[in-house]
């Protein structure tokens, strides 16, 4: 691995907790150099929702390419992007009856946010905008000022300004905000939007309450904001459901959806956007090189064909009986233990980032690749693909509880 010490920057991080070289992956399996195989629980930090190298995205993707398809296209028309446009409106948008466009942008959900962040201050005249404690979304600087965690925060090098951060998911708090817009004395202005996760997977695996969800697409409107629903790595099924908050009553004024939208990895990122907002867009106005990725079309048009029947999500449904079935014994044996989650992401909050490191490793050892989120990192983060054999969802499980005893009894 020399070449990677010697001239990979310091700044990689996930290859510093799994030391080894990769080289073939199938469904949620990755395979070292040495022949040693892994059981994915990461998933490409949510982007893998299919699973590594699908069967049906792998072989629309070759016969694309066998037929010279069209690669690069900028915002040009192309019979792949149609396709893409054609089915992601039959299967996803017209069943919901929502009216949103379709916005391309470069292919990462830093870019959708970006994107999304600029529309809503074009719409409203305004420039705050209020996202939420242990958020994430994204490192350039507009998604990085609405993104909580000062570690990386830090890195900027500039002030990282109109945006102010609220307590997540406290009901209380959002009606002290309602009265302070109220009051023409409190010096506190409605903002452009606000900007959430339903689930904040990169804070810890933090789920919002239907209750306060809908109180805060209240607040939103009745105060002339936009809401935006940050759907980068909680959506495309990963919840039970093609969006994480088809259950609970709210019609966002912007969703940005990146990760697995790509369907196999192919890189990819779209805002959904109602019609009254999308027209204060001008031709060109936010660009992106990389947002005619057709090869992302052709596997994303794979990745919305599970959604024509209910087969993927049933299963979703008894893999998230199976996860909290075999992780629910580690809450009731250790009282700083805490399960938390939403379908196929379900945070174990161990309570200690020396913990969590130490059960990472240990997983690491025993062929589970698991990562750690949350403030300190001290939960154990489980977004596996939700294509894996149930064996592989079990075995996993196996490794990671008797990595968590091991760690835990080991600190009593």
């Amino acid at each position: 691995m020399s070449i990677f010490t010697q001239r990979e920057s310091d700044i990689r991080a996930y290859c510093r907790v799994y030391p080894v070289v990769f080289d073939k992956a199938s469904n949620a399996r990755q395979i070292d150099e040495q022949g040693n195989e892994y059981i994915d629980f990461f998933a490409g930090a949510g982007v893998l929702n299919f699973g590594h190298n699908n069967e049906r995205m792998k072989a629309a993707v070759i016969d694309y390419i066998q037929q010279d398809g069209v690669l690069h296209s900028l915002d040009m028309h192309t019979t792949a992007k149609r396709r893409y446009m054609e089915v992601f409106e039959s299967v996803i948008l017209e069943p919901r009856a929502m009216e949103h466009r379709m916005q391309f942008m470069g292919p990462t959900g830093t870019n959708a946010v970006e994107a999304a962040l600029k529309l809503a201050r074009r719409v409203t005249g305004r420039r705050q905008v209020v996202a939420f404690s242990k958020g994430f979304h994204g490192m350039t600087l507009g998604a990085l000022a609405c993104t909580a965690n000062s570690y990386f925060r830090g890195a900027a090098g500039v002030a990282l300004d109109n945006v102010t951060h609220q307590p997540f998911a406290e009901i209380t708090h959002l009606d002290k905000l309602r009265e302070q817009y109220a009051d023409a004395s409190s010096g506190v202005e409605p903002p452009a939007a606000f900007i959430v996760e339903t689930i904040q997977a990169e804070g810890g695996v933090n789920v919002a309450s239907k209750e306060w969800l809908q109180a805060l697409q209240a607040l939103a409107h009745d105060h002339g904001a936009l809401l935006i629903v940050d759907e980068i790595q909680v959506g495309c099924g990963r919840t039970g459901s093609f969006f994480s908050f088809d259950d609970v009553g709210i019609d966002p004024d912007i969703i940005c959806l990146a990760k697995g939208i790509g369907g196999m990895g192919t890189p990819m990122a779209m805002n959904l956007v109602k019609p009254e907002h999308d027209k204060h867009w001008s031709p060109g106005e936010h660009t992106g090189t990389f947002r005619g990725q057709n090869l992302s079309f052709v596997a994303g048009v794979e990745a919305l064909n599970y959604f024509r029947d209910s087969e993927l999500m049933d299963q979703v449904a008894n893999y998230t009986e199976v996860m909290n079935t075999a992780l629910a014994p580690l809450a009731r044996k250790y009282s700083q233990v805490a399960i938390r989650g939403k379908g196929m992401i379900i945070g174990l909050d161990v309570a200690d980032t020396e913990h969590a490191k130490a059960i990472v490793a240990e997983c690491f050892d025993n062929g589970l690749l698991i990562a750690s989120c949350g403030t300190g990192g001290r939960v154990l983060k489980l977004i596996p693909p939700l294509t894996i054999p149930e064996s592989d969802l079990r075995a996993g499980l196996a490794i990671l509880v008797r990595a968590t005893d091991n760690a835990l009894e080991a600190a009593r």
